[in-house]
């Protein structure tokens, strides 16, 4: 499957050049989904027979620890390098700094419209002002708006961004009309927040800069020069809110395009952000970043065609025109392991609270008091999740696996279902206290991580378990979309639930959503030496 992958990222590197790029690379995209979940089956089927149970055991939480350094990987470091190579390519990247600034004064934007005239030397970006200072005094919400609103209709005025198509009004649907409407309507009346203080319309938010930028050149007849921008390093209390991308053209090269960026209204302190804006050739960069990753999928292939142990477990249960009828009794096998019923209540219950917590634990932490949250910046919540909860997690999880690697699954199952439910608690506190102290916020989230890592090795050690016998590889793919079902679901409601009801009352439903896994856990039937290293001889 391996040289499957690198075969479609091939395709896609390939084809992001091509005029259709849209459609081929969704085709390879599509196969590569395929392939992806067939290596993924293939990577548990292989941990499950080339560990004994005790290893398996002792070795969850550091898979855990892997897992979420290749979303890293993915995640960050190789849109890193995507934007590397951009830099390398089109005009020199223009940059400017932001920084907040403790002046009360009312600041005036600069709405300069007038055309500009060509400069000697090469052509290159200009902006207003390369260093821009943005008082941390909060602005009107109704000024804010119409600043929105004059940017963008002068950028789309002089075809810097494409003009937006109004929206087509649909009618509520029959589930709209006769479901979840009623259904909100009883959930606000009995345990929704009172509104009838709220001022949204007069609220203060976070100031603004208004940034002109143009060339200093026309480009060629018919040739878009596509500049776009994002923060490369600072604040992240600083947000590029409108003209992320923009379109200059031998039309309108000598006009400003406008761009917005704005503090968050919470930031009280002197800080900073550098923005850069980059016209290099996205698809070279992206096309090269895929050919690189092709090549890793193939070393990959290599090695572990040549250098991974052969189990001798590892045989294949069908071959030719039986693989169809193996399919099916595969599957028809699964739900009729003993226990099955338990075992499926115990996948999609286990996580029922953490499910719908996790959804909504960030905007908790980013919304304002105003709005019953605990109002932290962009950057707090970035420290809190990014680093301490992420070391807190991976401590948990690979503790949780050396545990149950000594005295076993059973032993520790009760008190791992506590570590993952009890610790949510700690927002129920956090939604009442409300503190503003950055230590006890952090260390509540720690807490809460913890036990979720700490926890969630029962999850993945049962599921070991329950499958365990012929056909464990296809029967653990078969729990693992169980296991997803029990998150995705819950999780579509949260944020639904949470605008109705509150962050107070939402937080107690969680705590309510964690009786059910401590039910279904007394129904499990598990060996007391599952997970135990065993003697030899």
């Amino acid at each position: 499957m391996q040289l499957f992958i690198g075969a479609g990222l091939a395709g896609i590197a390939f084809t992001i050049p091509a005029p259709n790029f849209l459609q081929y690379t969704l085709a390879f995209f599509w196969l590569m989904a395929f392939s992806s979940a067939t290596h993924d089956i293939a990577a548990d089927g292989f941990y499950m027979l080339g560990l004994d149970e005790h290893k398996q055991a002792f070795f969850v939480g550091i898979r855990s620890t892997f897992y979420r350094l290749a979303m890293i990987t993915g995640q960050g470091l190789l849109i890193i390098l995507a934007g590397a190579l951009e830099s390398k390519t089109g005009l020199e990247p223009l940059r400017f700094e932001t920084s907040s600034s403790t002046s009360q004064e009312v600041m005036e934007w600069n709405r300069n419209t007038q055309t500009f005239d060509e400069e000697p030397g090469v052509q290159r970006f200009l902006v207003d002002d390369e260093k821009i200072n943005i008082s941390i005094q909060n602005i009107a919400g109704e000024n804010a708006v119409e600043l929105k609103s004059w940017a963008k209709n002068q950028n789309e005025l002089h075809h810097f961004i494409e003009i937006e198509q109004p929206g087509i009004a649909t009618t509520p649907s029959w589930w709209a009309q006769t479901v979840s409407g009623p259904l909100k309507t009883w959930l606000k009346e009995e345990w929704g927040k009172d509104d009838s203080n709220d001022q949204s319309d007069d609220k203060l938010v976070g100031n603004i800069a208004l940034i002109g930028i143009h060339l200093s050149a026309p480009p060629e007849d018919g040739e878009n020069v596509v500049l776009n921008l994002g923060r490369k390093s600072g604040d992240k209390n600083f947000k590029l809110i409108h003209g992320e991308r923009l379109t200059f053209n031998d039309q309108n090269w000598n006009r400003n395009a406008w761009v917005l960026i704005q503090i968050d209204p919470k930031l009280t302190v002197l800080s900073s952000a550098s923005f850069e804006g980059l016209s290099g050739n996205i698809p070279f960069a992206w096309s090269i970043t895929f050919y690189v990753l092709t090549g890793m999928f193939v070393l990959f292939f290599l090695y572990h065609r040549f250098m991974l142990p052969r189990p001798v477990t590892d045989v294949p249960v069908a071959e030719g025109r039986n693989i169809v009828r193996e399919f099916g009794n595969t599957f028809v096998s699964f739900f009729k392991k003993e226990n099955v019923g338990v075992a499926l209540a115990f996948f999609l219950l286990f996580r029922l609270g953490e499910s719908q917590l996790v959804k909504l634990a960030s905007p908790f932490l980013l919304d304002s008091r105003e709005q019953d949250g605990l109002g932290l910046t962009t950057s707090d919540v970035g420290r809190i999740y990014g680093v301490i909860g992420v070391i807190f997690l991976v401590i948990g999880g690979i503790l949780g696996g050396y545990l149950a690697s000594r005295k076993g699954l059973k032993y520790w199952i009760w008190w791992m279902t506590l570590a993952i439910n009890l610790p949510n608690l700690v927002y129920v506190f956090l939604s009442y206290a409300t503190p503003s102290n950055f230590i006890i916020i952090a260390s509540s989230v720690a807490i809460e991580q913890f036990g979720y890592g700490f926890g969630f090795t029962a999850f993945m050690l049962f599921m070991i378990y329950f499958v365990e016998g012929k056909n464990k590889t296809a029967h653990f793919a078969i729990c693992t979309g169980f296991m997803a079902l029990g998150m995705m679901i819950p999780g579509m409601l949260s944020g639904w639930l949470q605008e109705i009801i509150g962050y107070q009352n939402f937080f107690i439903w969680v705590m309510l959503c964690t009786i059910p896994g401590f039910l279904v856990i007394r129904f499990l039937k598990i060996d007391a030496m599952f997970g135990i290293k065993k003697e030899e001889g």
